[in-house]
């Protein structure tokens, strides 16, 4: 049952209320301290009825909301719980409510490497202690990904910023392949993550360029007075809807991929598909099956059907084929003669 805040501040002021032993409660106390309390917390002037207080002590009372609150009267006039010690901020949580309060402790803790999540990153301490009672230090049952030491992460929280307010920033940027670092100009527009490896994604003040960046390879940032711009043709929604990875231009259509893969191999490719536009194109006897996708053509896309081994083969486009063949064949080279490469050990 949905609560608005009104009424959980007056729960709250009933429950201080209540568990006050020095004082004796009439049901006109109750009505003031609720007034107040609506005052002081959300400015509300008007004051709140005796009907709307003993409509509230019965909703405690009752299950509705878990509290079953053991709210009595005494001497015809006086409420109070008949439990010593009784809270409604002390109630047990359920199984239920225990594993989806773990499942969101866990998915908020992927946000740690964000400055702006840090009063986050306190909530969940809290709850993380709250949970370890509730659930007699039950052990986590939900694993992400995470590489805590990542070279980068610490241009994540400026990255943000800058997104956020718009800011022209001057990238200092060595790529593998270059003995020195490149400057860019950038127009900050998207950070994402892809196999535990963050990537800016930004234009050129200058013509608008779009680059992604990889931020392990980021030397220094530094913002800019220079007048951002926005570039059309950049939606951060759909941009990679056609894409496998972070790999793509702007102008870059997706090509339409065909692929056979074996009996074993289309059983685990059926439930987790290459990618979301993967459909089944034909089914063979043998169990093997025959599937397409759309997608942009790029290294991330070869390296995720390389990764099947003799399990898929692309069938079509006949480049794309002849590039996996190719590679295929030079992996192989490598493991020829493998007694004479790297002898065993004595």
């Amino acid at each position: 049952m949905p609560v608005n805040k009104n009424a959980l501040i007056r729960y709250k002021t009933i429950d201080n209320c209540l568990n006050n032993p020095y004082r004796r409660w009439t049901l006109e106390d109750l009505v003031e301290a609720c007034s107040d309390a609506l005052y002081d917390c959300e400015g509300i002037r008007k004051g709140v009825s005796v009907r709307t207080v003993q409509a509230d002590i019965q909703m405690m009372r009752s299950d509705k909301l878990g509290y079953n609150a053991p709210i009595e009267v005494y001497d015809q006039k006086y409420y109070r719980y008949s439990k010593r010690n009784f809270s409604i901020t002390n109630m047990p949580l359920s199984r239920n409510e225990i594993s989806v309060m773990q499942e969101a402790v866990d998915l908020l803790q992927q946000l740690q490497d964000f400055d702006q999540f840090a009063e986050v990153a306190d909530v969940v301490g809290k709850l993380q202690d709250k949970l370890a009672i509730s659930r007699g230090n039950r052990k986590r049952i939900i694993h992400f990904d995470h590489v805590p030491d990542l070279k980068g992460l610490k241009f994540l929280s400026p990255l943000y910023d800058y997104i956020s307010r718009k800011q022209t920033v001057r990238i200092m940027y060595q790529s593998f392949n270059c003995e020195e670092p490149h400057e860019f100009i950038l127009c900050p527009y998207l950070l994402k993550e892809f196999r535990n490896r963050w990537f800016l994604f930004g234009s050129k003040v200058t013509d608008l360029l779009l680059y992604n960046l990889a931020l392990d390879r980021i030397v220094s940032i530094e913002p800019l007075d220079i007048s951002y711009r926005e570039n059309p043709d950049f939606d951060t929604e759909h941009f990679f809807d056609d894409v496998i990875g972070v790999s793509k231009n702007i102008k870059t259509t997706p090509r339409k991929i065909k692929f056979w893969a074996s009996a074993k191999q289309c059983q685990y490719i059926t439930t987790k598909p290459i990618h979301p536009s993967q459909k089944l194109v034909k089914e063979n006897e043998d169990g093997s099956c025959i599937f397409k996708i759309e997608v942009v053509i790029n290294f991330e896309m070869y390296s995720i059907f390389m990764s099947y081994g003799p399990g898929i083969k692309i069938i079509y486009p006949r480049p794309a084929a002849c590039y996996m063949r190719d590679m295929l064949r030079k992996a192989a080279k490598m493991y020829e003669d493998l007694s004479e490469q790297y002898p065993e050990a004595e």
